[in-house]
């Protein structure tokens, strides 16, 4: 086993060819999953959180008695207790000595510090079968009684019903409630993932999707319901995109394959380039009337009248008649869905220097 610093420099060495388009938190997560895995020690997991933060990171135990301080540097400091202990839990705190307020990755920084330090000084493992059940609890191809059994260790109430939760791994939180949660491997990339009870707190984190209620033996259906809600996240969303918004249409989004016929969707593409066209779309999928669409895109009702010319012209159906609503709700949706960017990170290739980030992988 090489020595910590010989690991560190390992790490350092082979990210110098990093993807330019891993989201950072990624970068972050899989990190102290490599440093857990090699068994770097308390000054090693110390030294990489200080270099991706960029200022010095402590550690204090009490029992046994241990306080460290490593600077960015990589040098050890004199110890001295935390004047502010940001993750504390089970007898151990870390902290980032930070001049001003915190950054972006402070908190996973130290989340992630606190998750590593406690595996290496043997108070994780809880941490690690949990990590499991939920990865349990979501899989679809496994039995329900093995997934109800996880739940149940997860302290999941089978006799409730539960939302699921996705948040890309960049979203700000305002709220956090207690409940299992992990970082999930999906179709489109590992996300944060709670399984919250119907009815409790609501977890603050934007962007995110939230599913509908559903019982235990439906979680996996929900974290996909949510996943789809959150792909159709936009900003008039505020914090989470709900899937009852759009009612059985993300059931039928989440059984869509996407090969399937898409000539509705690629119609749109012309209309949906126009300076007018996105705004028109969104309004007559709404609206009751071309007036209602005129008072929803903010447009006079001759003009909206024109546009639905336009719009009737290029689908070859009108949308507001029979059928025709239901084909361009539909249409829009998988438009939006084809189209959506809120899980590129917003710092993708940006910000601080990657150093000691491994290449990103899905976490445990």
């Amino acid at each position: 086993m090489p020595a910590d610093d010989e690991w560190v420099q390992e790490l350092q060495r082979r990210l110098e060819a990093l993807d330019p388009d891993a989201s950072h938190a990624l970068r972050i997560i899989a990190a102290f999953d490599e440093l857990v895995v090699g068994g770097v020690g308390t000054r090693g997991l110390l030294s990489a959180a200080a270099s991706m933060a960029g200022c010095t990171a402590g550690f204090r135990q009490d029992q046994p008695a241990v306080c460290k301080r490593v600077a960015a540097s990589g040098a050890l400091l004199d110890p001295s207790p935390a004047l502010k202990a940001s993750v504390a839990i089970d007898g151990q705190a870390v902290w980032l000595e930070r001049e001003g307020p915190a950054e972006e990755h402070d908190s996973l920084i130290l989340t992630r510090l606190a998750l590593a330090l406690r595996i290496r000084h043997g108070r994780g493992r809880a941490e690690l079968l949990e990590r499991r059940d939920m990865a349990v609890l979501l899989d679809p191809d496994l039995p329900p009684g093995a997934r109800r059994a996880a739940a149940s260790r997860l302290g999941v109430r089978l006799e409730r019903r539960h939302r699921v939760v996705v948040a890309p791994l960049f979203a700000r939180w305002t709220s956090h409630p207690v409940a299992p949660e992990d970082v999930v491997p999906t179709a489109h990339g590992p996300l944060h993932v709670l399984v919250v009870p119907d009815g409790g707190e609501a977890a603050g984190a934007a962007p995110s999707g939230t599913s509908a209620p559903a019982s235990v033996d439906d979680l996996p259906r929900a974290l996909l319901a949510a996943v789809t809600a959150l792909r159709l996240w936009d900003p008039d969303c505020g914090g989470t995109s709900r899937a009852e918004h759009y009612g059985g249409l993300v059931d039928l989004l989440v059984d869509l394959p996407d090969d399937a016929a898409r000539s509705d969707v690629d119609r749109l593409e012309p209309l949906a380039a126009l300076s007018w066209g996105a705004a028109t779309l969104d309004a007559l999928v709404q609206a009751v009337s071309v007036r209602h669409a005129a008072r929803l895109a903010y447009v006079h009702h001759s003009t909206m009248h024109q546009r639905l010319q336009d719009v009737v012209a290029a689908l070859g159906y009108d949308p507001l008649v029979g059928y025709g609503r239901a084909r361009l709700g539909v249409a829009w949706l998988r438009w939006r869905l084809r189209h959506s960017t809120v899980l590129t990170a917003p710092d993708a290739g940006q910000g601080r220097s990657s150093a000691c980030l491994p290449v990103p992988r899905s976490a445990p």
